[in-house]
């Protein structure tokens, strides 16, 4: 018998790891520099947690069962389980809270074929609510793309309050399958609908309204406006005349286009929302949102903070980059091979490796563990690009030498 992992489960070899550390350490390298700390929570979580926030579609969920009868779930993203530890174990912590994660999340798939574990890593800003605070994240994004050296890749922002509240002209019989078609850009299936002729041009704008922010910011500026969506607009535009002066006249970097039509399909959200995608757009590399009334969900008086964050999808990061050769083609080598003369060697082999180790903690060493001869080692040495070779007598006395 062939032993296999599950199926839509996966093995990741040290060259997987070597590449996908690569990802994960420049992205918490940006994490750290904007002062976010790492927060781990439970794989498991009660599924009355995952579905508080209205976002997660129950049959994506893979469940498990306790032994009181309780039913849990693999975690399918991590803003729900962190809303829930903010407001309960993080319950005194001062506000702003600065929180990012590296993690894999589970999702069950219509096909059983397809994948079932992720690996992401993300942040989430608690307890800011204001304009600079939506700047933030996407400066964040911004800089986790650029330290990726992916300055050709796009942030599309949309609005899912105002495009939300737009769309509340339409019956509500027919709300769905307009908000579906805009949040797929299908536009025949929009012509398709029984709208009327007003409600069809205006189904259309929305389906366009996407492109530079100031350009898109004033089409929109011209539809009649009801107070709230004109306060919304007049964010925008406060929004993006801040991450202007951010960005100044720095390096090539992403682009930002506004795009009103995007639509992301969690609920929970309540004002921008965002996704970056590759040069090709075919592929999604990150998305976010603003959250407001998520923490109150869990509070245990109802009391709500306001919260936004994004996530970096790793497997869409790791597919773009590989081509681009900056990913790791092979996994480190180890510096120093300790090699006994003898078997009586052994342990002064062990011995002198340590002290390398605790000379440089930053240093690869290995011991050979089976008597061969030295042009055995020697040949070792040369495929695993190991430069250093220590041979040790039982003395513990050292001969080191050079591999070319």
């Amino acid at each position: 018998m062939v032993y296999q992992p599950p199926v839509g489960a996966r093995d990741l070899f040290p060259l997987d790891v070597a590449q996908k550390r690569w990802i994960e350490d420049r992205l918490q390298q940006v994490f750290h520099g904007w002062g976010y700390h790492r927060i781990i929570t439970s794989t498991l979580e009660r599924l009355d947690t995952l579905m508080a926030g209205g976002a997660i579609d129950p049959t994506t969920v893979i469940q498990l069962q306790d032994r009181e009868g309780e039913f849990l779930g693999l975690r399918p993203e991590l803003t729900a389980s962190i809303a829930r530890a903010a407001v309960t174990r993080l319950a005194g912590a001062p506000y702003p809270q600065r929180l990012y994660y590296n993690a894999n999340v589970f999702r069950r798939t219509a096909r059983d074929t397809r994948q079932h574990e992720f690996y992401q890593a993300g942040v989430e800003l608690l307890g800011a609510g204001s304009v600079a605070a939506d700047a933030e994240m996407l400066l964040l994004v911004l800089d986790c793309l650029r330290n990726l050296n992916l300055n050709d890749s796009t942030v599309i922002l949309g609005e899912a309050g105002l495009t939300r509240s737009l769309l509340s002209s339409f019956p509500e019989a027919l709300r769905p399958a307009v908000r579906s078609a805009i949040a797929h850009l299908d536009r025949i299936q929009l012509e398709q609908l029984p709208l009327t002729d007003e409600l069809r041009d205006r189904a259309l704008l929305l389906l366009d309204l996407r492109g530079q922010p100031m350009d898109v910011l004033q089409r929109v500026s011209q539809l009649a406006l009801a107070t709230e969506q004109r306060a919304t607009v007049n964010r925008l535009k406060s929004l993006m005349e801040l991450l202007q002066q951010a960005i100044g006249s720095s390096p090539a970097q992403p682009n930002i286009l506004l795009d009103l039509s995007l639509i992301q399909t969690f609920d929970y959200y309540t004002g921008i929302v965002f996704e970056a995608v590759s040069a090709t757009g075919q592929q999604v590399l990150g998305q976010g949102g603003r959250y407001d009334q998520l923490l109150g969900l869990y509070h245990p008086k109802g009391e709500s903070q306001p919260g936004i964050g994004f996530v970096m999808n790793i497997e869409g990061l790791h597919q773009v980059l590989l081509p681009t050769g900056c990913l790791p083609t092979q996994t480190p080598p180890s510096d120093w091979l300790v090699v006994p003369n003898s078997p009586e060697s052994h342990g002064a082999a062990f011995t002198y490796a340590q002290k390398i180790r605790e000379s440089d903690h930053r240093v690869r060493v290995e011991v050979e563990l089976e008597r061969s001869s030295p042009d055995e080692v020697r040949s070792y040495a040369q495929r695993r690009q190991i430069q250093q070779i220590v041979w040790i007598d039982p003395a513990g006395q050292p001969m080191i030498e050079s591999i070319d």
